[in-house]
C-alpha cells in the first residue's frame, strides 16, 4: 500500500521528525496535533515564565486553534472537517479543562460527530494542554 505524506504549509511545524499527516488508501491518518501557530513558538493563551514553565493557559483559545490547525491539515491533505471519523483528545488537566474544551467541541461538531476518546496525560512534549490525535477519509 502507497502511504502519501501530508505537509500542510497552513498548519504548525512539527516538533519532530514526522509529517503532519499520511494518506493509507482513503484514509488519512493525522500526527498529534496541538494549538501553535505556524511559523511561531508561542501557544494561543499560555503565558511562560522565563525558564520555559507554564504560569497560565487559556483552554478554550487553544481548543479553537487546536481545532483550526486540524482543519487546516484536513483541507492540504484533500479531505474536509466533515470526513473526521475518529478524534483522540488528549488534555493535561481533564478536571480544570474538560466542561470548556467540551462546550468548544459541540460548537466545532454541531451536526458531524465522529467517535471521540478524551484522556488525561501527565504532560505533552511542548507546554501546551491539549493535542488531537484525528482519522478522516478522503473521497
Amino acid at each position: 500500500m502507497f502511504h502519501d505524506r501530508v505537509d500542510s504549509q497552513n498548519a504548525p511545524e512539527p516538533v519532530g521528525l514526522y509529517p503532519h499527516a499520511r494518506r493509507a488508501g482513503n484514509l488519512l491518518f493525522l500526527s498529534g496535533v496541538g494549538p501553535r501557530k505556524r511559523g511561531s513558538t508561542a501557544i494561543p493563551g499560555v503565558e511562560l515564565d522565563g525558564r520555559g514553565n507554564v504560569l497560565s493557559y487559556d483552554i478554550e483559545m487553544q481548543c479553537r486553534s487546536v481545532f483550526e490547525n486540524v482543519r487546516a491539515i484536513l483541507e492540504d491533505a484533500g479531505s474536509s472537517w466533515e470526513e473526521l471519523v475518529d478524534v483522540t483528545v488528549f488534555l493535561i488537566d481533564i478536571d480544570r479543562d474538560f466542561s470548556t474544551y467540551n462546550q468548544v467541541y459541540a460548537e466545532y461538531f454541531t451536526t458531524h460527530q465522529p467517535c471521540r476518546t478524551t484522556v488525561e496525560v501527565a504532560r505533552l512534549p511542548t507546554p501546551i494542554a491539549i493535542e488531537l490525535k484525528c482519522i478522516a477519509t478522503i473521497r
